[in-house]
């Protein structure tokens, strides 16, 4: 009789009702009832796979006893999901990055005792034996989020070369087309890039007659939405139609953002001779059609720069906007779909700037945790659908009520990061600090938030889990 069949078939028939549990917790125990429930289902597989070789094992009644333990979690509640995980769970996941902390510093006194007559300076000793939290957050930062210069500025250069091309290309074929001085914009213009500098921002800003138009706040108009606004044609009495250069992407009485990036899609995207752009920056520049953005993906072009590992695509977003004031507009149907005469207010100028000057204020921390948690979110899969507008939002909310963001208390804003986060989480909430109507999580899953909500929980007792 095969024994080693039936077992196999009893597992498999165990794993379908705990997989079918585990698809529909988030309806009834919420993240962290879904979070317990994922530790009782790790529980139950380790208990399994352990019974089925225990005549194999040394050590029986110790592993048996471990897998009773961590059974133990399911009748917890989840008010004790912290205790349960640093009790048991942990036990499993912060074990690597012990024994990889341990091993470090054995290495570390070894070559110490090893070399007396030739002592290390104490700060290379230092980066061998990273003992608290906050060395390893600086020490993260600086080797993980932290870009290096030379890649920043080769990556501005190419950015403003593409700039220069798509400009003077525009003005030599479309000379009535009324815009303003192209610019580099966003993170890597602000210095907020993190991991890899392989995205920039061009701004493109029209130019709309003050007495022709009028920007109207998305809480005036039928959408009702504070980032959804739209550009009103008025005064179409006294200026008919076809008065201005724009008044040919009008769509209802008003200027059409889908129209504006249909526009620049086929008059650049589809019409520049890229080839002949990619012999004169000796690189290879191509549109990345299909998608409702204005993209371009630039890669180098010689054998030189690949050896160099900086091979490396790099992708230029551009981004036709809207000035008024410190109000900016941007047309990006992605975000207003399905609305084609929606313009998308960025907030991102008015994060930016409160975060540089509370920092300037007070010689803070606050641009360094954001490339931190940035850098954190980036390289933990299970975080990645976590952007950078509901982390800016989350350390301006927070600074609000606390007023120390010195460097040397980097290690408890880190941690008061995760506990907020999980908070909102809890709540599928984190209010924009502008716009307080504007939910920044609405366009997460419930799966993206499960993750996120567990990975967060085991990192609120161990917290290195994240810089792994």
């Amino acid at each position: 009789m095969n024994f080693q069949g039936s077992r196999r078939r009893g597992e498999d028939g165990i794993a379908m009702v705990i997989d079918f549990l585990l698809s529909n917790a988030r309806l009834v125990l919420g993240v962290g009832g879904a979070a317990v429930l994922g530790i009782a289902t790790l529980a139950v597989k380790r208990l399994i796979e352990r019974a089925g070789r225990a005549a194999d094992d040394e050590k029986v009644e110790q592993k048996m006893a471990e897998s009773w333990e961590e059974l133990s979690l399911v009748s917890a509640s989840p008010t004790l999901l912290k205790k349960g995980i640093e009790g048991v769970v942990m036990k499993h996941v912060a074990k690597a990055t012990r024994q990889q902390k341990g091993d470090l510093c054995k290495r570390a006194q070894a070559s110490s005792l090893d070399v007396q007559s030739k002592p290390e300076p104490q700060s290379k000793r230092l980066q061998l034996c990273v003992v608290t939290l906050q060395e390893r957050l600086l020490q993260y930062y600086h080797t993980r989020a932290a870009l290096a210069p030379q890649e920043v500025q080769r990556a501005q250069s190419l950015a403003v070369e593409i700039c220069t091309e798509i400009q003077g290309f525009l003005h030599s074929r479309h000379p009535d087309m009324l815009l303003g001085e192209m610019s580099l914009g966003g993170s890597l213009l602000d210095d907020l890039q993190v991991v890899s500098a392989d995205h920039a921002c061009l701004l493109v800003p029209l130019q709309l007659e003050a007495s022709l138009w009028r920007l109207i706040p998305g809480e005036e108009t039928l959408l009702t939405h504070p980032l959804h606004w739209m550009v009103r044609r008025v005064n179409l009495e006294y200026f008919p139609r076809g008065r201005s250069y724009w008044d040919r992407y009008l769509v209802g009485g008003y200027l059409s953002a889908e129209a504006v990036v249909n526009m620049f899609q086929k008059a650049v995207m589809e019409t520049i001779n890229w080839p002949s752009i990619s012999s004169t920056l000796d690189c290879i520049v191509r549109p990345v059609l299909g998608g409702p953005d204005l993209r371009l993906e630039i890669r180098p072009g010689n054998e030189t720069e690949d050896a160099d590992g900086s091979d490396q695509p790099l992708f230029i977003s551009m981004l036709p906007i809207l000035r008024e004031g410190d109000v900016v507009l941007t047309a990006q149907p992605e975000l207003t779909s399905p609305w084609v005469n929606a313009w998308h207010l960025s907030l991102y100028p008015w994060e930016t700037q409160r975060l540089a000057q509370l920092d300037a204020s007070d010689n803070g921390c606050r641009r360094l945790t954001l490339k931190t948690l940035k850098a954190v979110c980036r390289l933990n899969p299970a975080l990645r659908p976590l952007e950078a507008a509901p982390l800016a939002n989350l350390i301006l909310h927070l600074s609000d009520s606390e007023s120390d963001w010195s460097e040397r208390s980097l290690e408890v804003r880190f941690q008061q990061c995760i506990t907020e986060l999980i908070g909102y989480l809890e709540q599928a909430a984190l209010h924009s600090y502008f716009k307080p109507a504007v939910n920044l999580l609405s366009g997460l899953s419930e799966d993206q938030v499960d993750q996120m909500g567990f990975m967060l929980y085991c990192a609120v007792s161990e917290p290195e889990i994240l810089l792994i």
